[in-house]
């Protein structure tokens, strides 16, 4: 027992002395939140005003009212507008007066007083309310959807008009209904709203899937490279092939193990902040972190501790039958394909966290580890079923292990070609 604690003891110190685990533990959370709320003040930044010419063919000039609907957006909070608007009225021609304008949009080097966009109207645009846009940034959601919501309610009202009836009526007959979601937890009404649940089970099924998949080949790596240095002759003299699996597995598990709780720790504190009253609400964009519970993450870390040991024994096997690394990424294959099949799970219990195929998956070892987490980020799950899947994942462990045992005792001494599935199984059996 103490030869195994000395191998956990290296595997252990030799990553977390490292400065990449150092700087990996501290920037980590510090860039899931600035990659979670950056993009959203980036897009919601208040831009310059855009130049837009509205051509005009529609009778009797309802281009005019949709240009000063334009021109009376606001960019931000403050009284700058959005829109620099111009009204053109065409008749027949106005096919070449929209080429002319087409050429000043879009160049290199366009004088400050060129246009932006066009916006070209006819009567098909108040009738079936299609418009075409033609400008130099179509890929910003800001611009289209602040054309779309300026120049929609103005062609309702004309439309209205045009069939003799009360724009007004109509107006508060047509108010959008906007949906408020709340999350509900054993009876309680949380803070959660349903954009914020699915992020959380979203960012829940990410980390894991990073987790077993980053951890599981820094175990696969450091059995290759102890095998092709021959080390591992002079480690086997004094230990066991299972003391020495296991030593590594353990190792590597607590650093990861070390790594995630300080990364949940740092995630639990700042969302507990975020939540306090007066605190989530003050932030300038509304962004808030998704709550989350204390056992919450308890179960996180357990089955990010079981799941790394079913799928870092894997990874040990297939390191000490592989010579190379391009072996190891081609025999490892498989593994990772059930990583990732579980990883893609996430998106079929959104729906339905408790259907009936939910309930399967969970009891699947090979899932497990992946779908528990999920399952309970999205909706509260009994007892008993929480322990049934973690039991599961123990007896698949159980039998994982057994058998990378007896392929890593034969495989760690076996140098040249990589063994067949025939090879493989005569190891098993006579391990």
């Amino acid at each position: 027992m103490n030869k195994i604690f000395a191998v956990i003891r290296r595997e252990f110190i030799e990553r977390v002395r490292t400065k990449a685990f150092i700087i990996g533990t501290l920037l980590v959370p510090v860039l899931w939140i600035g990659f979670g709320l950056l993009p959203r003040l980036l897009l919601e930044r208040e831009t310059g005003a855009q130049r837009l010419i509205v051509l005009d063919r529609t009778q009797g000039g309802a281009g005019g009212r949709v240009a000063t609907a334009l021109a009376a957006v606001k960019a931000g909070e403050g009284d700058a507008t959005q829109f620099v608007v111009e009204r053109v009225a065409v008749g027949s021609d106005w096919e070449a007066v929209r080429d002319s304008l087409r050429r000043l949009i879009g160049l290199s080097n366009a004088p400050a007083s060129a246009p932006h966009g066009i916006l070209i109207l006819d009567e098909l645009s108040i009738d079936s309310g299609k418009a075409s846009y033609l400008g130099s940034n179509v890929a910003s959601p800001r611009i289209t959807t602040a054309i779309e919501r300026a120049i929609g309610p103005a062609l309702l009202a004309i439309r209205l008009e045009r069939k003799q009836l009360d724009s007004s009526v109509v107006a508060a007959a047509m108010i959008r209904l906007s949906l408020e979601t709340r999350r509900v937890n054993e009876g309680r009404v949380t803070g959660e709203s349903g954009e914020q649940t699915f992020l959380l089970a979203y960012f829940i099924d990410m980390l894991m899937y990073f987790a077993l998949l980053f951890y599981g080949i820094q175990v696969s790596s450091a059995v290759m490279e102890e095998k092709t240095n021959r080390i591992v002759e002079i480690l086997v003299s004094s230990l066991r092939p299972f003391d020495l699996l296991m030593g590594k597995v353990i190792g590597v598990g607590a650093a990861g193990l070390l790594q995630m709780g300080i990364w949940l720790g740092a995630g639990l504190f700042v969302s507990m902040m975020l939540s306090r009253p007066g605190v989530g609400g003050a932030a300038p964009t509304g962004f808030q972190l998704p709550a989350v519970s204390v056992a919450l993450v308890a179960i996180i870390l357990i089955c990010f501790l079981l799941g790394f040991f079913f799928y870092a024994s894997m990874y040990a096997a297939v390191g000490s039958m592989c010579n190379t690394q391009q072996e190891a990424q081609q025999t490892a294959t498989p593994i990772t394909m059930l990583v990732v099949a579980g990883m893609i799970l996430m998106f079929g219990l959104v729906n339905d966290p408790n259907s009936t195929l939910a309930r399967v998956v969970t009891f699947i070892p090979f899932f497990t580890a992946l779908v528990l987490p999920v399952r309970y980020a999205l909706s509260p799950l009994p007892l008993p079923e929480v322990l049934g899947g973690i039991l599961a994942l123990i007896l698949g462990i159980l039998g994982v292990v057994w058998l990378a045992g007896r392929i890593y005792r034969v495989g760690i001494l076996s140098y040249g070609k990589k063994p067949s599935l025939r090879e493989l199984w005569r190891w098993v059996r006579t391990a």
